[in-house]
């Protein structure tokens, strides 16, 4: 039931994600849709990949494609006063897109009996890999290969379901929350990891 739940949650906010930053872009209809499904649905396929199942998988969540194109509408049927509020909400859609998903992601590694490596590994490219994605397709710099803390948070999902520290729904959902709330205090605050550069020395 869990796994079930954040599935919907990180489907939701990462389609709705993704039709936002299209609409930034002014695409037409079907690139809102385009980028929205490419966004819910990327970084399941990458994982799916990469930890040995196939990525035509992803065709039997017709449930999950139709709440994400339901998502996607809702979207583009809002009213332009509400959406020109997308850097305060964007955000948060994108925390709350990330956490779910890192989780479900490690669910699905913990269900294959894998090792916490993969379960980590898992748990990433779910809750980034979609972003990474409709990001790139957006011409933008992926938010998670810039110093902005935010692949750690996917990586400490992956951590704390690989050990067993989060296992039971009540852990499970508390997890969502603390990494959820740990994310948005983090571009808020404007936390970064360290960087370096070497273009001073060119």
């Amino acid at each position: 039931m869990s796994w079930e739940v954040f599935t919907v949650i990180g489907t939701i906010a990462f389609a709705v994600s993704g039709a936002i930053v299209a609409m930034e872009e002014e695409y037409d209809i079907l690139g809102v849709y385009f980028l929205g499904l490419v966004t819910a649905f990327g970084g399941g396929a990458i994982r799916n990949l990469l930890i040995g199942l196939p990525v035509s998988a992803l065709w039997n969540q017709s449930m999950s494609f139709t709440i994400a194109i339901l998502s996607i509408t809702a979207v583009f049927l809002f009213p332009n006063n509400l959406l020109k509020h997308w850097k305060r909400w964007g955000s948060f859609f994108d925390a709350i897109g990330l956490s779910a998903f890192a989780i479900q992601g490690a669910l699905y590694a913990v269900k294959m009996n894998h090792p916490i490596s993969a379960i980590i590994f898992a748990a990433l490219l779910t809750g980034s890999g979609g972003g990474i994605v409709r990001d790139l397709l957006a011409r933008r710099k992926p938010l998670v290969f810039k110093e902005e803390i935010y692949a750690v948070w996917a990586i400490l999902c992956g951590l704390f379901v690989g050990l067993g520290f989060a296992s039971s729904s009540l852990e499970l959902y508390t997890l969502f929350i603390v990494i959820t709330v740990l994310r948005v205090i983090s571009y808020t605050y404007k936390w970064k990891l360290p960087i370096k550069s070497i273009r001073h020395y060119e």
